[in-house]
């Protein structure tokens, strides 16, 4: 088949990643019927390529071979090739991405896998090089493999096909709780004082995975790992160890001091390649600045450090600022590279700082920020903070950073992928809400209210069922779990930081839908796709916590909570029904269900139930700048059921789990009360 002349059918798509795809002479189809019934009727294999938009790799790949006019033209004429955005897409990622991990051992984007004309895989792998390299073969040269392949070992293909999905069924799912320890790990190990077992053996696995030299957990390349902070910081309020708080200073100061911050205009970047946390992979993703805004938020309540709450202002700063798309919601990621460098858009060299601040300003801040004549990064400067955990900075340094940041503002900035995810607004929402109530923040409370709205009127369907991506006044794909999961969170914060109930019976809205759409009765938790999805070769439910936590834990910790707000036990039965099927698996993987430990320490524990009624800033000043990662907090509107019965203004109730404290009307009486819980 020859290659397609002008756009193929990614031009009218809303991913600006399938849209980076529009003008490649290979005739890409988006996921769907067309491409699978081509496939049948022409007796050719699928070629699935998928990645998104601020993924490095993935644009060599491109430029290298789906660009190439030669190369498009095998592709065409041996295959229906399909180009699938895993952020919008993400059940179809995680099904394939099964695969290529089972018939390679590792996986990552872009990524490449050949699947018979029904769906299933054969064959599959990561990167592929124009030219063979580094035991990897050329693309086309495997495109030609898997072609003879076809032609003249279909059975062979076949059963691999099989043998393919039956692993992947089997790496979808978890082993079966025995019938004799429905409690699974519950009592397993011995605790620390005060702390669940579980939740134990988690916080001594993360103390053995910690590198107590630069911070993180294991070496290079290193990832934020938010989830892991947050259980260390949960730990800490359990045994109050100097081990523990050190663990949680050394990460959160090594993080804010690397490459990977950026110190001119906030924000993370997605990880560093190094131990050190100094060179970053330069993308920044929505998801990442939702985890560590929290982490950092939660640091700065539990420790009162300065310095952690300025990392929050400053990466709230550039959330709203830079990935504000208009329209009251957040874009997903910027990329790593413009002009075709990686990285070029943060770099300085000390010729470049001094046209902009003069020798004399130049010289300070080339010494507070590390930069040298020789570089440390191709012979520019990531700008870094030499001296961890120093990081409020004199006049004279904020000078410079605005004027540097300023300058900056000329160059060309990375690519922006401008579609609005669901998950990845409900999650900054969320955090945005709390971070506004903790840090008395009304212009971030106000503006998480409008990316509330913001999904209510675009990503809402008229039938009421939430939708996955929008982009330019158009949504698409079903939601999944996991964008449930976060919407709940997300309604929940905003009712705990507005008062106002109207968003708690969203959160309750989403909860019941969920559960509807998602809930597996036969075997608990949830379903990635809902009952009313596309059917693919096998329907997954996600339960481990990776990059961002798992739909299952983002559904249980906020069931419960939403449970203790709107006297619905049934929610919070569900919860502990996820944490239930998880079983043992929190003890023998517990890096696996970080955010899910959170559920197992409120369901062990107890969750904090704070009522303050109407609005009474100094009493609930007290309770919003605490970190009480048990707590749930109710002021305001008042609202039905057990929790406001009896509830009068002006004073503060609290309970835990079913015992109830006496009631308080001074903030420093509330303060000794919490402190003592």
């Amino acid at each position: 088949m020859p290659s397609r002349p002008g756009p193929n059918r990614l031009a009218g798509e809303t991913s600006p990643y399938l849209r980076q795809h529009r003008d490649n002479p290979v005739d890409w189809f988006p996921w769907g019927d067309e491409a699978f019934e081509l496939a049948r009727a022409s007796d050719r294999p699928v070629l699935l390529s998928i990645g998104y938009s601020a993924c490095h790799w993935c644009h060599v790949m491109a430029h290298e071979s789906f660009e190439d006019q030669a190369t498009a033209e095998v592709m065409n004429a041996g295959f229906v090739n399909v180009k699938v955005d895993r952020e919008e897409r993400p059940d179809v990622d995680a099904v394939y991405m099964e695969a290529v991990q089972a018939l390679t051992g590792g996986g990552g984007w872009p990524m490449t896998v050949f699947l018979l004309p029904d769906g299933r895989p054969f064959l599959g792998g990561t990167y592929f090089p124009k030219r063979a390299s580094h035991g990897q073969p050329a693309f086309t040269d495997l495109l030609a493999a898997v072609s003879e392949a076809w032609k003249e070992r279909r059975p062979d293909l076949i059963d691999q096909a099989a043998a393919l999905v039956e692993a992947v069924e089997a790496r979808s799912t978890l082993p079966p709780v025995r019938p004799d320890r429905p409690d699974q790990g519950a009592g397993a190990g011995s605790a620390e004082p005060g702390m669940d077992s579980r939740l134990g053996a988690a916080y001594r696995s993360l103390r053995s995975m910690h590198d107590d030299e630069y911070g993180g957990f294991g070496r290079a390349p290193k990832f934020p790992q938010p989830a892991m902070v947050e259980l260390l910081l949960r730990a800490h309020s359990h045994n109050r160890s100097d081990a523990t708080a050190s663990v949680i200073t050394t990460t959160l100061d090594a993080m804010a001091s690397g490459g990977i911050y950026d110190h001119l205009g906030g924000g993370f970047s997605r990880y560093s390649v190094d131990r050190t946390w100094l060179v970053p992979h330069f993308e920044k993703m929505l998801y990442d600045q939702a985890g560590l805004v929290r982490v950092y938020l939660h640091g700065w309540q539990h420790t009162g450090h300065r310095r952690w709450l300025q990392v929050v202002e400053e990466t709230v700063a550039y959330v709203l600022r830079d990935l504000a798309n208009g329209s009251g919601g957040l874009c997903s990621a910027e990329d790593a590279d413009s002009e075709g460098e990686e990285g070029l858009f943060y770099l300085w060299t000390p010729a470049q700082m001094e046209a902009v601040l003069g020798p004399a300003a130049a010289a300070e801040a080339a010494a507070w920020w590390g930069v040298t004549d020789s570089g440390n990064f191709e012979g520019s400067n990531i700008l870094h903070r030499p001296q961890r955990g120093d990081l409020i900075r004199s006049p004279a340094i904020e000078a410079a950073r605005t004027a540097l940041f300023e300058a900056r503002k000329a160059r060309v900035r990375p690519g922006l992928d401008d579609k609005a995810l669901t998950e990845w607004n409900a999650m900054f929402a969320g955090v945005l809400a709390e971070a506004g109530a903790a840090a008395g923040r009304s212009d971030w409370v106000a503006a998480a209210e409008g990316i509330g709205r913001f999904l209510l009127d675009n990503l809402r369907s008229p039938s009421g069922r939430w939708m996955r991506s929008w982009q330019d006044g158009r949504a698409a794909h079903l939601a999944y779990a996991v964008d449930y999961a976060w919407l709940i969170d997300a309604f929940v914060r905003l009712y705990e930081a507005t008062g106002r109930y109207t968003w708690l019976d969203e959160a309750v809205a989403a909860a019941d839908a969920m559960i509807d759409l998602f809930w597996d009765g036969a075997d608990q938790g949830l379903f990635t796709t809902g009952r009313d999805g596309e059917a693919l070769i096998v329907r997954a439910k996600d339960f481990l916590d990776g990059a961002t936590p798992s739909a299952n834990s983002v559904a249980a910790v906020a069931l419960v909570r939403l449970a203790a707000l709107a006297g619905r036990a049934d929610l919070a039965d569900r919860g502990r029904a996820i944490v239930d099927r998880v079983g043992a698996l929190t003890v023998s993987h517990p890096s696996a269900f970080c955010h899910l430990l959170g559920a197992v320490d409120m369901l062990g524990s107890g969750t904090i139930e704070i009522v303050v009624p109407g609005r009474v800033p100094d009493l609930l000043e007290v309770v919003t700048r605490r970190h009480l990662p048990n707590a749930v907090v109710a002021w305001g509107d008042p609202g039905v059921g057990p929790l406001w019965e009896g509830r009068h203004r002006g004073i503060a109730y609290v309970c835990r789990g079913t015992t109830c404290l006496a009631p308080v009307s001074e903030p420093a009486e509330l303060a000794r009360m919490l402190d003592a819980l």
